[in-house]
């Protein structure tokens, strides 16, 4: 925005500039022209007088003081073939200058020249006997001052642009920095220790715009609240029945069928607890998450070494525990995710089958995590990632928890075949803000 209005302002000037300083450069051109035909004028005049009264030697002296101003050169042409001046020879329009005995103006290259007969006496008016003062007036060059002036209207045009911008540059910061604050302020709403109220300054429009984003959030936080109670009501009053079920089944007769209830049951109290889990992330864990990947997985793969010890796998980390890699993910969603990716490769590969966990921090911030066992690897032709859907009667849910982790971070989920011969899960981890 700024930006824009710095370059409008600039065309705008630009063009009003050239729209009266190109006209003003040729009238002063044209002004200095002018003048200089004026003084030929006079020039004319005094010279005439010179010639018709006095003789040819005082006429060369006059001549030679006032052909020192430049710009404006005086020849007298005598009719003899005599010339006076710094232009002698004759031409056309000298001869019928003196001819017609009639002074005339005409514009010839480099300027302008003016021809007038100088009367002698009673047989003056034989052109034979007539001479001529021809004044050349040059155009205005370097010396004339002409040029000096296209400087200065230059200059004077060059502040003027400079000034504009500079004042678009100001009045465009004006409104530039409020928004840009508000937008700061806005992008950290939810994360821990700031405040959920704007603080805006600026044009009455950039305060207004704050009073409805402080409008917003307020409305935001009363139907979060409001949602927090509903789930927690809902958690509680879900409870009781589920309870009463499990009592309920304790009752039935037939052992596969109570086992068949009961594993119903089980998945009903675990989807309960998801929801009530999911529903109270933004209050757990802020609207912007930050955790350190590396530490917090180093210490969950310290948690599984010993069940991984009892089933005789070899289970290796390879990660640099130095480093750091902050991740837009909770703490709670990282051991939950590792804990979803080891636990299918415990449940459903044999015993003694290796697992390699390995943690890389991404140039750009992140992380990628990945998990290889030796197992028999995913059913080909499996979309295991979609929620619900399991290739060994599970309820389908951990690998789809882990693949909305990801995605919700900025990052991905990916499965393939493992280098160790079984299944591969690689989940990049976005990193915060």
């Amino acid at each position: 925005m700024r930006r824009s209005l710095i370059m409008t302002v600039a065309a705008t000037v630009t063009m009003v500039l050239l729209a009266m300083l190109v006209p003003m450069a040729f009238l002063v051109r044209s002004y200095s022209l002018e003048d200089r035909l004026s003084r030929a004028a006079l020039e004319v005049q005094a010279t005439e007088t010179v010639v018709s009264g006095q003789d040819k030697g005082a006429v060369s002296v006059y001549l030679d003081r006032v052909n020192r101003d430049e710009g404006v050169r005086t020849t007298v042409l005598y009719p003899d073939g005599q010339a006076i001046g710094p232009n002698p020879g004759e031409d056309e329009r000298v001869r019928e200058a003196r001819r017609t005995g009639q002074a005339r103006v005409d514009d010839v290259e480099g300027g302008a020249q003016i021809l007038v007969p100088v009367s002698l006496g009673g047989s003056s008016t034989v052109p034979e006997q007539t001479p001529v003062v021809r004044v050349d007036v040059l155009d205005p060059g370097s010396g004339s001052g002409v040029h000096l002036a296209w400087a200065i209207l230059a200059g004077l045009g060059l502040v003027l642009l400079v000034g504009a911008v500079a004042l678009a540059d100001r009045l465009g910061r004006s409104f530039v920095q409020p928004i840009r604050s508000l937008a700061t302020q806005a992008g950290q709403l939810g994360e821990p220790s700031r405040p959920t109220h704007l603080v805006v300054d600026g044009p009455t429009e950039v305060q207004e715009l704050g009073a409805a984003l402080n409008r917003l959030t307020s409305r935001i936080e009363v139907l979060l609240e409001r949602e927090r109670q509903v789930v927690a009501d809902l958690s509680h009053q879900l409870r009781t029945p589920i309870t009463a079920l499990r009592l309920g089944i304790d009752g039935l007769a037939d052992p596969a069928e109570r086992e068949r209830v009961s594993g119903d049951v089980d998945y009903l109290q675990g989807m309960v607890d998801h929801v009530v889990r999911e529903a109270r992330r933004s209050e757990r864990e802020g609207l912007v998450p930050e955790t350190d990947a590396i530490t917090v997985l180093s210490q969950r793969v310290e948690f599984w070494a010993p069940l991984a010890e009892d089933q005789g796998r070899e289970l290796t980390l390879r990660a640099d525990r130095d480093a750091r890699a902050a991740v837009r993910v909770s703490e709670g969603d990282l051991v939950t995710l590792l804990d979803v990716l080891l636990d299918n490769v415990f449940s459903h590969t044999p015993e003694g089958a290796r697992v390699e966990v390995a943690l890389a921090a991404r140039s750009g911030g992140g992380l990628v995590l990945t998990v290889d066992d030796a197992g028999p690897g995913y059913p080909d032709g499996l979309d295991v990632a979609h929620r619900g859907t399991s290739g060994t009667g599970s309820t389908g849910l951990g690998l789809s928890i882990v693949a909305r982790t990801a995605t919700e971070s900025g990052g991905s989920l990916e499965l393939g075949r493992s280098p160790l011969g079984g299944a591969r899960a690689e989940v990049v981890l976005g990193p915060p803000g």
